[in-house]
């Protein structure tokens, strides 16, 4: 996923210092000449670094506004761009650090602040003096003669203005400055929250007799777990590399369940009150409302949109509801098909919720005669990056090389991209790789910017990107192993990176992944976890962890019979959560003031009725950790992935159609035409224009269900 908490406008990352990057700096956050000073930085250089370019920000837009000259993108937009570009990498290295090194000290230091930016945010975007510069560019003679792009970014600045609430009138600003403070501020207390609720509970095991079915690898990780707390026996957690062995195979069905409760509930009322999410929702859901009907939307779902491919709510309900219609009924068939396998095989005359990735282990191992577990050893970690670099070289014809940087954990590694030049190689980018899961990060798995492509008035910044994910480490002296779902989401993630690291595009509010509607820019990522399931790249990224073997094409074959494996429950699922999304944001009445939690528990029970196979139990409280759309940036936006899966599976299909007997679709020449119409251009066109440049036609949804295995059989 591309999972970032950075301000959604244009006009709030457009704001910063105009001190010379050249200057020494004590304060290693002002230091903007290389890469962040990870091994300098320390929490209380935050406040003065950002209260000081939040001071010099002022001044320089109070010196452009007051200037009555009719303002030009060289002397009004540039030094704004300029400037927000320095104050955004600031806190964007604060904010990148609270989310993979959340000590108490950090989380401090960025709670300190956040008030304080997300003010000046607010200000920005309603300093309606501001606001009246860009409209006198925009209507000036020397707009036709800008590029298009530059046009798109002083559309987009206008834009974000009237979202930013620039034309309300000035008795209400101050409220609605209110409101992205509170909300910000709401957004990191609910991350804070699930972080520590994650981390409050864990399961010891004494007795080896309980450890039964799970895998040894998950095994050695609890024990080490234990030794570094000084006990005896296993210690299990609900971080994903520990729970999700569990959940998977561990043969003790009240362990299981306890832990499936445990995951279920955290940062909700059944557990420690000061960690309850869901007072924080009802107010989120309460401010957002308030937010809409003061700019003149009927509910946020529509705020949300305006800058979407998507025009409407009901469109994208439309969309939804079309696709659960195609997938209930494959659904159905997969949750019958396991409830009578676990009821003859396993003896559970009642499937509940923590038996279902248990029992569907078991029968695709009786099925396909494979297991998650097997195939998991044929990718250690080396190969694996291998085999991912390898194929960004095959597709992109650039190099990956392992760098050198400063960094926040000794476990993470830095590399740059070069391509041939005229004179030789040419640096791309590079990109900051932080694989493993630790108690201070928290979960999930992202993509951010620390650094935009652009050029300035000091010269050209080539892109840098954080890549993190939660996957287990090494343990017992091997590499560490991933199962082929972290082979996925480390492509999909690497697909959001190159989205950034690729652009060709020198200005700043549309490089890279800046300025992509937000339901396209899943495109890339979704795109690259399709050469995980291809025969000739999975060649070259295996090796068995024991004996060096590559993956046995018999085993590949039942990988592939497995591919679409329960795929109609899958996509059930996320549509469950689509329509929740939007529905919450669209529906929920909330201008009396906070929404009840029964409420948005309520909503969420209807939206099962409607898609879902597979009920939760009634204290299941899975809105206490949907970090998406309460601290993620997604909210009534989570549809987005399905929307963009469309069109990266059309998108793939132009590979598969290049590949076509020719034993390999790491086609260079389509790769060229997919970096050159997909990834270069980042935000400086539609999304739509990007996709039919590349394929010649608007996306259809056939290539999304043939990849998913739901087309009716003849």
């Amino acid at each position: 996923m591309h999972d970032s908490t950075s301000i959604s406008t244009s006009i709030s990352t457009s704001i910063s210092t105009s001190i010379s990057t050249s200057t020494p700096n004590a304060n290693p956050l002002l230091d903007f000449a290389g890469m962040p000073r990870f091994a300098d930085i320390r929490p209380e250089h935050v406040e003065p670094a950002i209260r000081g370019l939040i001071d010099e920000n002022r001044a320089l837009i109070e010196r452009l506004t007051a200037d009555p000259a009719t303002p030009s993108w060289d002397g009004f937009v540039a030094p704004m761009e300029e400037a927000g570009e320095r104050l955004g990498r600031a806190w964007g290295v604060v904010g990148h650090l609270h989310s993979v090194f959340d000590v108490p000290e950090w989380r401090e230091a960025y709670n300190a602040m956040l008030p304080e930016i997300s003010r000046f945010y607010a200000e920005v975007g309603q300093d309606l003096a501001l606001f009246e510069k860009y409209k006198a560019l925009h209507d000036s003679p020397e707009f036709v003669t800008l590029s298009p792009v530059r046009q798109r970014i002083l559309e987009h600045a206008l834009r974000d203005f009237r979202l930013s609430g620039a034309e309300l009138p000035d008795a209400q600003k101050p409220r609605f400055q209110e409101i992205q403070e509170e909300q910000s501020q709401l957004a990191a207390k609910f991350s804070e929250n699930l972080l520590d609720a994650t981390n409050a509970h864990a399961e010891w095991i004494t007795d080896e007799s309980g450890l039964s079915g799970i895998p040894d690898d998950a095994r050695q990780a609890a024990r080490a777990a234990a030794e570094a707390e000084g006990k005896e026996g296993w210690k299990f957690t609900l971080q994903m590399p520990s729970y999700l062995p569990v959940m998977q195979y561990a043969d003790d069905r009240e362990l299981r369940a306890r832990m499936y409760r445990a995951y279920a509930t955290r940062a909700s009322e059944l557990g420690n009150p000061e960690l309850d999410n869901g007072p924080l929702i009802g107010r989120i859901l309460a401010l957002r409302d308030e937010e809409a009907r003061m700019l003149g939307y009927r509910n946020f779902a529509e705020v949300s949109l305006v800058p979407k491919m998507a025009d409407t709510p009901e469109q994208v309900l439309g969309f939804l509801r079309d696709l659960a219609a195609k997938a209930k009924p494959f659904a159905e068939k997969d949750l019958e098909e396991l409830k009578a396998f676990a009821k003859a095989e396993l003896g559970l005359d009642t499937l509940e919720p923590w038996d279902v990735a248990y029992a569907s282990e078991k029968l695709r191992e009786k099925r396909y005669a494979y297991s998650d577990q097997e195939v998991k050893q044929y990718f250690p970690e080396p190969k694996v990056l291998d085999g991912l670099f390898g194929v960004i070289r095959a597709l992109y014809r650039v190099d990956i090389l392992p760098d050198e940087a400063p960094s926040w954990d000794p476990d993470v590694r830095f590399f740059r991209i070069e391509k041939e030049g005229a004179n030789g190689p040419e640096l791309v980018g590079h990109f900051y790789l932080d694989l493993h899961a630790r108690s201070t990060k928290r979960g999930g798995a992202w993509m951010d910017s620390a650094r935009s492509r652009h050029r300035n008035t000091w010269g050209s910044d080539t892109p840098v990107a954080y890549l993190v994910c939660n996957f287990p480490g090494p343990v017992g002296g091997k590499p560490a192993t991933f199962t082929h779902d972290d082979v996925l989401t480390l492509f999909h993630e690497c697909g959001h990176g190159l989205h950034h690291l690729l652009t060709q595009v020198d200005e700043l509010a549309v490089s890279g992944i800046h300025g992509v509607e937000w339901d396209a820019v899943e495109l890339p990522s979704q795109f690259m976890e399709n050469f995980c399931w291809e025969w000739d790249v999975l060649q070259g990224m295996t090796a068995h962890v024991d004996t060096g073997e590559p993956l046995p094409r018999a085993l590949y074959d039942k990988m592939i019979a497995a591919k679409n494996f329960q795929s109609g429950m899958q996509t059930v699922r996320q549509l469950e959560f689509s329509m929740f999304d939007l529905r919450l944001h669209g529906e929920v009445e909330a201008s009396a003031g906070p929404v009840a939690i029964e409420r948005v528990m309520a909503l969420l029970d209807e939206v099962r009725r409607e898609v879902a196979v597979m009920i939760p139990p009634a204290w299941h409280r899975f809105p206490h950790s949907f970090s998406h759309i309460f601290a993620g940036g997604y909210a009534a936006g989570y549809y987005s992935y399905k929307w963009a899966e469309v069109l990266s599976a059309d998108a793939f299909a132009a590979f598969e159609e290049a590949g076509a007997g020719k034993g390999s679709l790491l086609d260079p020449e389509t790769g060229e035409r997919f970096w050159r119409e997909i990834l270069a251009v980042g935000g400086s066109r539609p999304a739509l224009e990007s996709f039919k440049a590349f394929r010649g036609r608007e996306p259809r949804v056939d290539a999304l269900l043939r990849h998913s295995g739901m087309v009716a059989q003849a």
